[in-house]
């Protein structure tokens, strides 16, 4: 039965809460003393219990990002939330609660062991990011529909289930069918499924699980051939060429055009547009794969960049592994003869020479840096300018063809002005021998009428192009900024930041060590 809280008042999670629970489940004795005067950060806290607090809401729990068991079990929860945070969580339980909707799970991708025993939950839902969950109790809830448990199917690697106590249990077909339809389990309500009872199972639902196969394998191709598109458009745009090969940008002059439908009626017009598309859609179509064969050679030169940065940076390092493995060989040497020896003046010069040890190693480490610093700065220069030339040349041989998709506008218009003219011509002299609907005629009560329509077309188209030629440019650009920017704060001053911290950290740890010895020789 869920917990009520109508005569108790619910609790909150707060600090104290969280406090108290961490030092009960910490060390004891003297560890646990110096554990509570230093206190203990919740980010390294992998276990935590808040069972039995009368906790009515999940929220405060934002720092224990380590967290990989977490037990709440009888309390008054009502609603799965705040837990976003807890990423590394593998084993979660919520038995015992007043807990309606299986919600808030997303983020929780690790969780392999998941408990809602005792609660109110009627349907088996929004589980879909635990790819990984091997146990789950809904045991003792409001689940009364068996085709439900179809859901549970996602879940491959589930080997454990418990749904005893829920109204659809009490169905004689209840233990063959979640046998059937979930092929994966081992243990049913606690108990291990023998193979006889595995086989009746299969044999009554032969059909409908043949059936339901079928069906999830058409899903499945449905949904590898949505992605496969998706891919390969993402593709296309990461080239900037998306949408080009076809009709789509020459189709798109032409959807908001509202004179263009009335002058394609025009004697003539049909087979002027249908040769303007074809050579129009050629044109894309080069622009198309000259766009993909670019974005392959880009692709390219940056691996070919960070290939040539790895290998510099990984003989770097090991030339100033070579060097720290000799001091260390050194030192142990040292360490090892002045352990042996009482005479304080031998020790004393000894110090004073490691010393000067120490200083030559940290001369040699940030030689080291520094010459891969330079050797960098070259590759990125030599880098960055391969990378704009090859952005200018794409830049370029782009507006080439698109100019050429413009003079095929501009022809394309001037076609289309003289069979409006001529067309103009004949209705005066009443010599037109199409018949032509109303609004097309209403384009032609005067010269400057039919001549406006022809323009304001052509105006659109020329700003449709416009608009695509700007587009690739820009975009171009501002991947190639993003890119060197990305370089430059990466390799250059993060880089260079982190190893000189590291060298400068461990030569101090190498000082405190002598000093360490000294104070013990005294």
């Amino acid at each position: 039965m869920s917990r009520l809280y109508d005569t108790v008042e619910p609790a909150v999670i707060d600090e104290e809460m969280l406090q108290k629970a961490v030092e009960e489940q910490g060390p004891r004795d003297e560890a646990g003393r110096i554990a509570k005067q230093e206190g203990i950060d919740f980010a390294d806290v992998l276990s935590l219990r808040l069972d039995f607090k009368n906790i009515l809401k999940i929220d405060n729990l934002w720092r224990f990002t380590c967290l990989t068991k977490l037990q709440m079990d009888n309390n008054i929860i009502e609603k799965i939330e705040g837990m976003d945070a807890l990423v590394n969580l593998v084993w979660l339980d919520l038995s015992f609660n007043n807990i309606e909707v299986i919600e808030g799970l997303d983020k929780l991708t690790k969780i392999r062991d998941l408990t809602l025993y005792n609660n109110k939950i009627s349907c088996i839902e929004n589980m879909d990011a635990l790819v990984d969950l091997h146990v789950l109790s809904v045991g003792n809830n409001e689940l009364d529909q068996l085709e439900n448990l179809i859901y549970l199917r996602r879940f491959k690697q589930l080997k454990t289930l418990n749904l005893s106590g829920n109204p659809f249990c009490d169905d004689p077909n209840f233990k063959h069918y979640v046998i059937a339809y979930l092929p994966t389990l081992q243990f049913l309500d606690y108990r291990l499924i023998d193979e006889n009872t595995r086989a009746a199972a299969n044999e009554q639902y032969t059909y409908p699980i043949q059936q339901l196969e079928h069906n999830e394998e058409q899903a499945r191709k449905r949904i590898e051939d949505q992605e496969a598109k998706e891919a390969e458009f993402n593709l296309h745009k990461g080239a900037y060429v998306e949408n080009l090969n076809g009709s789509a940008l020459f189709d798109s002059m032409f959807a908001d055009d509202t004179e263009g439908p009335k002058l394609a009626l025009l004697p003539g017009v049909d087979e002027l547009l249908t040769g303007y598309k074809e050579k129009y859609t050629t044109i894309c179509q080069q622009i198309f794969e000259y766009g993909l064969k670019e974005h392959q050679r880009r692709g390219d030169e940056v691996s070919g960049f960070q290939t040539a940065v790895d290998e510099a940076k990984k003989d770097n390092r090991n030339m100033g592994m070579r060097k720290i493995n000799d001091f260390n060989e050194y030192r142990r040497k040292m360490f090892t003869e002045l352990a042996q020896s009482s005479d304080q003046g031998h020790i004393d010069t000894s110090l004073e020479q490691h010393n000067k040890e120490i200083d030559k190693l940290w001369d040699s480490l940030m030689a080291l840096e520094m010459q891969l610093v330079d050797q960098l700065e070259d590759t990125i220069k030599e880098f960055e300018r391969n990378m704009a030339d090859m952005v200018s040349t794409f830049v370029e041989n782009v507006q080439a063809l698109i100019s050429q998709c413009r003079d095929l506008e501009n022809t394309h218009n001037e076609k289309l002005l003289e069979v409006a003219i001529v067309t103009l011509e004949k209705m005066v002299k009443n010599e037109l021998d199409d018949e032509l609907p109303d609004d097309v005629r209403m384009l032609f009560v005067d010269k400057d009428t039919i001549t406006n329509a022809v323009g304001a077309s052509h105006d659109l188209h020329l700003l449709k192009i416009d608009n695509k030629e700007d587009d690739i440019i820009t975009r171009a650009n501002n991947w190639l900024a993003a890119l060197m920017e990305r370089v430059h704060n990466e390799e250059e001053v993060k880089r260079n930041r982190l190893r000189v911290s590291e060298v400068n950290n461990f030569i101090d740890h190498l000082r405190e060590e002598v000093e360490t010895f000294e104070i013990q020789a005294a």
